[in-house]
């Protein structure tokens, strides 16, 4: 009789553990990247709201130039406002120095057949969520053509209105010297990423 019991305890411990294991909750990952010098975060809180390109000061870092194509990049500095989650590609729009928006079209980069590498790998890579507290810096890398086609002639750009997403506000950057963008004013863009001297 004892040991009967014994082996139906067995069972029934058995028939416990089994089940409690097959309704066991993983745990997860977080592919979220901070990029703030103000939190140690490394995943945005529930119900972190999206940038607003009001709390953003944006820097044009000067070019470099390589077989007709110039490379540069954009910091932009998170000045004020709550914590705020950023992602994806900048729209940029260009104007001269009477104000005049000039014909442009922005192209996201990585593509499957990207006609161009950017000589920072960070701005190679897809977009990843960045969670962007005060004083956070992030940045996005550009280039360009300089080589006119034919007759036309490259336009000099004054201003560069930085849209953090389609349809938002937008972050107005000087350039100290203004680029030359030719064939139409097509500028290739990076994804945001955080900006190594945030780390």
């Amino acid at each position: 009789m004892r040991r009967a019991l014994k082996s139906l305890g067995l069972f029934v411990a058995f028939v416990v553990i089994f089940t409690l294991s097959r309704h066991a909750i993983p745990h997860g990952t977080s592919t979220t990247t901070t990029a703030s010098v103000a939190t140690t975060s490394t995943s945005s809180a529930p119900g972190t709201p999206a940038c607003l390109a009001q709390d953003f000061r944006g820097t044009y870092n000067l070019a470099q130039g390589a077989t007709g194509t110039v490379y540069a990049s954009i910091t932009l500095t998170k000045v004020s406002g709550p914590l705020c989650t950023l992602r994806g590609w900048p729209t940029l729009t260009l104007q001269d120095r009477t104000g005049a928006i000039l014909s442009s079209s922005t192209i996201d980069l990585p593509t499957s057949n990207s006609p161009i590498q950017f000589p920072d790998t960070a701005a190679n890579h897809a977009p990843a969520s960045l969670t962007l507290a005060d004083g956070a810096l992030v940045r996005f890398d550009l280039a360009y053509s300089n080589v006119p086609t034919g007759t036309q002639t490259c336009p000099s750009v004054q201003t560069i209105s930085v849209q953090l997403k389609k349809g938002g506000g937008v972050v107005s950057v000087t350039p100290a010297y203004p680029p030359q963008p030719c064939n139409s004013g097509a500028i290739w863009v990076s994804p945001y990423f955080a900006n190594p001297a945030a780390s």
